[in-house]
This record gives structure tokens, sequence and C-alpha cells, in this order.
């Protein structure tokens, strides 16, 4: 499988996952929920040095559930620093090369009033963008509850570092998006880092293979094709099976 390419795997499914990972040589994006930050070093060591004896690289996806990088309340940016902070120090183990958080971003929640996530994120994100440079790790913003691109554009935009860029979610955009394609990659295009790969029917986050929903997986490689983007992604497809029948289709894109 091409490098630019990997598949997501929960944490806790790792060890058992393995060798299906170095037989088929498919490289994981490690999703990490809270509980697993507590895993000991011993133990991920183990699995990180398999990892890297087979040649495969890592992506790691952050804890997210109540977790809010922008929140107004500073005792919610503090926990959700702690954690991201134990995130980095993971991603550091596996020698990963990426990790990719949720913004937190949500406008009911701000009630018109988005510029306080705005401030509040410019003052989170430096610290950790410094971190990450130190590792060689970049990190990627992924759109989820984003009706349009224009919070997360500011934010790149302000911050502006090569270490912080956009993760774009194909199915997040089709269950929430309200601007096409092509107006979202004209807004965060020049900060794509990486892509989310998953479909659905537009009701709910049923993480499906491309062409199992309705999302336009051929407008977006057409996009990237144009803009001669080349993205890093990870398949988000939680069916093992249609998982191993999608590859063969998608990795092809990957290797050029």
């Amino acid at each position: 499988m091409s490098d630019r390419l990997h598949i997501h795997v929960p944490c806790s499914q790792l060890e058992r996952l393995l060798p299906l990972l170095i037989d088929q040589r498919l490289q994981p994006e490690i999703a990490f929920k809270w509980p697993d930050l507590d895993r000991s070093f011993a133990e991920l060591g183990e699995w990180s040095r398999k990892l890297a004896d087979a040649g495969l690289t890592v992506t790691i996806h952050a804890p997210f559930m109540d977790l809010n990088p922008g929140a107004i309340d500073p005792l919610i940016r503090d926990i959700t620093r702690r954690r991201f902070d134990r995130t980095l120090q993971l991603a550091g183990l596996f020698n990963a090369r990426q990790v990719v958080f949720h913004p937190g971003f949500f406008r009911w929640h701000y009630g018109g009033r988005d510029e306080l996530w705005i401030e509040a994120s410019l003052r989170f994100w430096p610290e950790l963008i410094a971190q990450a440079a130190e590792q060689r790790c970049r990190l990627a913003l992924e759109n989820i509850f984003e009706e349009y691109p224009d919070t997360l554009q500011t934010l790149l935009d302000e911050i502006d570092s090569p270490w912080l860029g956009h993760c774009f979610d194909i199915g997040h955009w089709h269950l929430f998006g309200k601007v096409t394609l092509e107006e979202w990659f004209k807004a965060l295009g020049p900060h794509l880092h990486h892509l989310h790969l998953h479909d659905n029917h537009g009701d709910r986050d049923a993480h499906l293979a491309a062409g199992e929903g309705s999302a336009d997986f051929a407008g977006l490689f057409r996009l990237l094709d144009r803009q001669e983007l080349r993205p890093t992604a990870t398949l988000e497809i939680h069916n093992q099976e249609s998982l191993l029948r999608a590859i063969p289709t998608i990795a092809p894109r990957f290797r050029r």
C-alpha cells in the first residue's frame, strides 16, 4: 500500500490487528480514546517497534469526546491541552508523521460569535505547533460540524504554519457542509494536509466505503487532480470487509 494511504485502526484493536497490518502492509491511523492515553509506554512501544520493523508509517487520531481547543472556559481548554500533550507524546513514541485533531467548533454553541472560538483557538495551538515541529510531525484539523470553511480558514490563515493544516473529511462535509466542494477547496485547499475518506447517505455518520453512500468522491478526486494536491489519506471505513474491498480501488490514487 502507498505510504500516503492509511487505514483507521482503533488503539484498542491495534494488538489484534497487527498481524493483518504487517501481512497486508496496511499503514494505520491509530485512533486514541481517553483510556488509551493511560496505556503504558512499554505496551505501546512494543506495538510501535513491530510497525517500524515492518516499515509501516503511522498517523495518529487524537481523542475528541468532551474536548474543545477553542473552548471559552479555560478549564476546558486546560484539560484539552493535557489530553493533546499526551497524544503528541505518544505520536513521538510511534514516530508518527501526522496527528489529526477535532477543532471543537459547533456554531450553535457560540450564538453567532464565531470570533470567540477563533480567539481561544489562536491562544491554544502555538505551543502544540512548536512541540510538533520539534518532532517533525504535522497537525491537521478535521472538519466535523463545520457548515462553511470560514472558521478553519481564518484560524489556519492567522497561524500560517506549515506544521498546522487541514484534514478534509468528505463524509462530514457530506453531512454538514453548506457549500460546494469547489468553494471548500478554494478556501482550504492551500492548507490541505490529509483526507478522511468514508461515505454515507447524508443521514448519519455511517463510515461506509466510497460508493456505498452518496458523497461526491469523483468530484473530490477531480479537484485534487486539478489543483495538483497530493495529501496523505486515511480510509475511515468501520467495517473490515468493506475496508479490505475498498483498498484496491483507492490505493492506486495515492501511488502517484
